[in-house]
């Protein structure tokens, strides 16, 4: 049962590390590995890059998760609220605020999860003692919502997107509109509880899948674009979001009683 939250929060931490060195090395010498949504103060940077680290480090290793998941989900919340929603509004036909707010909002969404489901007694949330009780609902709303959004882009922007397939992979406007409708539906399936385990699931092992296929190669091809560097760690953190997300709905289905 609490398999795919382990592992989700293993690769989770290991992608929010990543943040914070490259927002480390950014603080440094100011250009390099720039981390995605930078700092503009160099100062803030150091802060953002040493928290990033602690809490990877304590994501990965087991240790305060509840603790580390609220801190993480209400920093990424607040950045997103504060520096891309307006952009929203004031550009909405921009796709670069809308997919970095909603990357930042889905590691929260799963974050708040994560710190709702991880109860003293490791019992599923939806319970009146549980004050954590509102993370579950609101981190699930958040979670589904990025995935619509990413789903639109796919859509709206297939010829974009098939751009950035790995050259050996045939098909790729047909891959890069079947991710869309895959993301969308995993949102359906999150959102209405059916086959929203499975959906999460196989969610978390596409990301997983991407990091080799899709980004190492880009990488490899172009190994000072911190663009590049940042697709790889978010691919990555969406993977661990989608087994947090994969596990706590697992807790749920076998927290509830049979039917009589």
């Amino acid at each position: 049962m609490k398999t795919p939250i382990t592992l989700g929060r293993f690769i989770l931490g290991l992608a929010i590390m990543a943040f914070g060195i490259q927002h480390l090395i950014y603080a440094s010498i100011g250009s390099g590995l720039g981390p995605p949504w930078t700092p503009v103060d160099h100062l803030l940077a150091y802060f953002a890059g040493f928290v990033f680290i602690v809490a990877g480090i304590s994501l990965a290793a087991g240790k305060q998760v509840r603790l580390t998941a609220i801190i993480l989900g209400s920093l990424f919340f607040v950045r997103a609220a504060l520096f891309y929603a307006p952009k929203l509004f004031i550009t909405p036909r921009d796709p670069g605020p809308w997919t970095s707010a909603f990357e930042l909002l889905m590691v929260a969404g799963a974050s708040f999860i994560l710190a709702a489901t991880l109860t003293p007694k490791n019992a599923f949330p939806q319970r009146a003692d549980n004050p954590l009780t509102i993370l579950f609902p609101l981190g699930r709303v958040l979670f589904a919502a990025s995935l619509v959004v990413f789903g639109a882009q796919h859509l709206m922007y297939g010829r974009f997107v098939a751009g950035l397939v790995t050259a050996w992979i045939p098909f790729h406007l047909f891959w890069a509109y079947f991710v869309g409708v895959a993301f969308i539906a995993a949102a359906l399936a999150i959102v209405s509880g059916k086959l929203a385990v499975l959906a999460a699931t196989l969610l978390g092992t596409m990301f997983l899948l991407w990091v080799p296929i899709l980004h190492a190669p880009r990488v490899a091809g172009a190994p000072h674009n911190s663009d590049e560097w940042t697709s790889l760690f978010v691919a990555l953190a969406e993977s661990g979001c989608s087994f947090v997300v994969a596990g706590a709905l697992q807790v749920g289905v076998e927290s509830r009683p049979a039917a009589k």
